[in-house]
């Protein structure tokens, strides 16, 4: 059995949608997941469904006898759906930007299932997509970053509940190349 990295066992469009599917500390059975993410067939469900619980990323965390089966109730490991500085420092430049476009096709992804709705309203669903540029030193971003962090991390808390949605906050930040400073014309001629 070939050994994968974490972010090759994450970073894959339909692994990448079953552990999206456990966001709030669910807790779900293959059937669930099947109802959940109808459009995949459930042998390939359930072939990332195991590949996942091999790798370290769900966990079983009950077992109980359903007609004649035991089904088994999963979730996820705690920090199992997190990419770590140690799990990325060994990827080459190729691995990040495979891993970049499966994050970029994951976006395209919700959307499309977002857009084919039988009714949507992106206004009234909170629907947006930006980019902006900002100049910030290494202390300001880090500030931002926090900030982010801090209104974020409670609601990654939340679980499923009636007038609640499940909604997707995407963030990407790169930074320009720098700019190599040309001091050839001071002082003038």
């Amino acid at each position: 059995m070939i050994k994968r990295s974490k972010a090759d066992l994450l970073l894959h469009p339909i692994r990448l949608r079953i552990v999206q599917a456990f966001i709030g500390e669910r807790q779900l059975t293959a059937q669930q997941l099947i109802e959940l993410l109808p459009d995949f067939p459930q042998a390939t469900l359930y072939r990332h469904l195991n590949k996942l619980y091999e790798g370290g990323i769900i966990q079983i965390i009950n077992q109980r006898p359903v007609r004649g089966t035991i089904e088994k109730v999963y979730t996820l490991v705690e920090q199992g759906a997190n990419l770590t500085k140690d799990d990325l420092k060994n990827c080459s430049r190729d691995d990040h930007m495979r891993y970049f476009l499966t994050f970029l096709a994951s976006i395209q992804s919700d959307f499309q299932r977002y857009l084919q709705q039988d009714h949507f309203d992106l206004e009234a669903d909170g629907v947006s997509y930006r980019k902006a540029s900002l100049y910030l030193s290494d202390k300001e971003f880090s500030q931002l970053i926090q900030a982010i962090r801090s209104v974020v991390e409670p609601a990654l808390k939340n679980k499923p509940a009636p007038g609640r949605r499940l909604r997707t906050l995407s963030t990407i930040f790169i930074p320009q190349p720098e700019q190599k400073s040309s001091n050839n014309n001071e002082g003038g001629d």
